[in-house]
């Protein structure tokens, strides 16, 4: 199985260096010296990766027979592909790849039936699950522990307990403006 793991950046420097917006929670592994990643475009590559490094907390990597900075700049945009064993499971007991958590039935923890994941969205602050609902529609459901309490893998469905308004309109405005008008109508009665 193939999974995206980085994004290629701009060139950095003179010498053939590119940025990357890691996708994967193991760069070590799949982005290590040595390791040779299909693209996407695919025209782009295989690329093997010849050095890595850490600057100014962005990783930076230099791919074999990139040697400038224009032939760098050419490589921008391109996604890394890392094929992966199906089987194998993320090194932490809460961690998933996209691909196990894909089709997985959401329900509310009393069971309501909210749809299901059809898609994992990558952003710097969180991940999203994008759930289809059964009537179509989607509806977007952060990936955080106090929303998303249980993923079970065997009964292939992932418990929420969305806050009010995220899935439905029933969203609580409390207003302590509301409040305090109230107090005031009781005080000049």
């Amino acid at each position: 199985m193939q999974l995206v793991v980085a994004r290629i950046g701009r060139a950095h420097g003179i010498k053939g260096e590119v940025t990357v917006e890691v996708r994967t929670d193991e760069p070590e592994l799949r982005l290590a010296p040595g390791a040779v990643l299909a693209t996407d475009p695919a025209s782009a590559g295989p690329l093997t990766i010849e050095t890595g490094r850490v600057h100014s907390g962005r990783l930076l990597l230099r791919f074999a027979g990139v040697t400038d900075r224009s032939a760098a700049e050419a490589l921008r945009n391109t996604l890394l592909i890392a094929d992966v064993d199906p089987e194998e499971l993320p090194e932490g007991e809460d961690e998933y790849y996209d691909h196990q958590l894909i089709d997985l039935d959401v329900v509310t923890e009393d069971g309501t039936e909210v749809g299901r994941i059809t898609e994992i969205s990558h952003l710097p602050t969180q991940d999203l699950f994008i759930v289809e609902r059964p009537d179509g529609t989607e509806v977007l459901i952060p990936f955080v522990e106090e929303i998303v309490t249980e993923i079970d893998l065997a009964e292939q469905k992932a418990v929420v307990a969305p806050p009010p308004g995220l899935i439905d309109d029933r969203a609580v405005i409390a207003s302590s403006r509301d409040e305090s008008e109230a107090e005031s109508g009781e005080d000049s009665a």
